[in-house]
């Protein structure tokens, strides 16, 4: 039997810098399977907003005969850089995550409350701007030690372990000196600074890794100097990874897990996991993965869009 041709395709990465490892890998990816790839700078588009026809533009060009946007956005730049892909959905092209699943998950707040309604286990987290009564605050969450954590954190920046309620009552005075949202949650001892990310792509944990926090540091954050190693996961940690990512919306999401007493508990969802440090630890070809994925969602997304 012969075997069927691949449509090429043409696929934009909205991402910032052009260097970056995992924006390289989705581009070399991408290009062995023959498709055209374009890295964008969204702070560097601009659009016509109009009912008739709208618009992008970069560089002077206007964006168009795009198959499908993978958006690679950074915390910082959350604001124009959804707008820029929510305009990219009005125009019909599809998107790898959508907007509005990209703003709930940078939402830490508001990620959790999606998360608790439908049952997702998680540790026991207290959130506050200016309590009028600290000890009530903490008497919600549990004795110290606490996690603390500003909510527009990143990469475990602005994320405080206090180990006494002394220094919690400390911390949680110095946010509220600086006009912060923040939260506070239960520090989960046994699972000896070490978590699981879990990457899902299109419903599917396609590789694990556990990263382990350095001596001394409590947050296994890569980028904090962490190691991490390929993990196995049990049946129940994978679908509380893909039911947590299915709840925020996302099609590729890093799912990040702890184990406790309790049971697995749910930390974070990833809108823009980085493919680095789970690609080396794994040895799996996860950009491979999500370009495969985007192949078969923008056929069938193209194929509605002419019905």
């Amino acid at each position: 039997m012969k075997k069927k041709k691949r449509r090429r395709m043409k696929i934009a990465i909205l991402s910032r810098n052009t260097r970056l490892y995992s924006t390289k890998r989705l581009v070399e990816a991408g290009m062995r399977r023959g498709h055209d790839m374009y890295v964008i700078d969204p702070l560097r588009c601009y659009m016509n907003i109009a009912t008739d026809n709208p618009e992008i533009h970069f560089k002077g060009r206007k964006l168009e005969g795009f198959d499908a946007i993978i958006p690679r956005i950074g915390a910082s730049v959350t604001f124009y850089a959804t707008a820029m892909l929510r305009q990219f959905e009005v125009t019909g092209v599809f998107t790898l995550n959508d907007s509005d699943a990209i703003i709930r998950a940078r939402d830490k707040l508001r990620s959790l409350q999606l998360l608790s309604r439908e049952g997702i286990g998680m540790p026991v987290t207290g959130f506050a701007h200016s309590p009028d009564d600290t000890n009530d605050l903490m008497a919600l969450v549990g004795d110290a030690p606490v996690i603390i954590k500003l909510t527009e954190g990143t990469q475990g920046e602005g994320v405080v372990l206090a180990e006494t309620r002394q220094a919690a009552e400390s911390v949680i005075d110095a946010f509220r000196g600086l006009d912060a949202h923040f939260l506070v949650q239960r520090f989960v001892k046994e699972a000896r600074g070490a978590d699981i990310r879990c990457f899902i792509v299109g419903g599917k944990v396609v590789a694990a890794m556990r990263r382990q926090a350095r001596r001394g540091e409590f947050r296994a954050n890569i980028h904090r100097g962490g190691s991490a190693r390929e993990a196995k996961i049990t049946g129940k940690e994978r679908d509380m990874a893909i039911r947590a990512a299915e709840i925020i919306g996302l099609n590729v999401a890093g799912v990040d897990i702890i184990r406790s007493t309790d049971g697995p508990l749910v930390l974070e969802v990833n809108s823009s996991p980085g493919l680095e440090g789970i690609e080396a630890a794994t040895k799996k070809n996860i950009a491979g993965d999500i370009i495969r994925f985007c192949e078969k969602q923008a056929k069938k997304h193209n194929g509605r869009a002419q019905d």
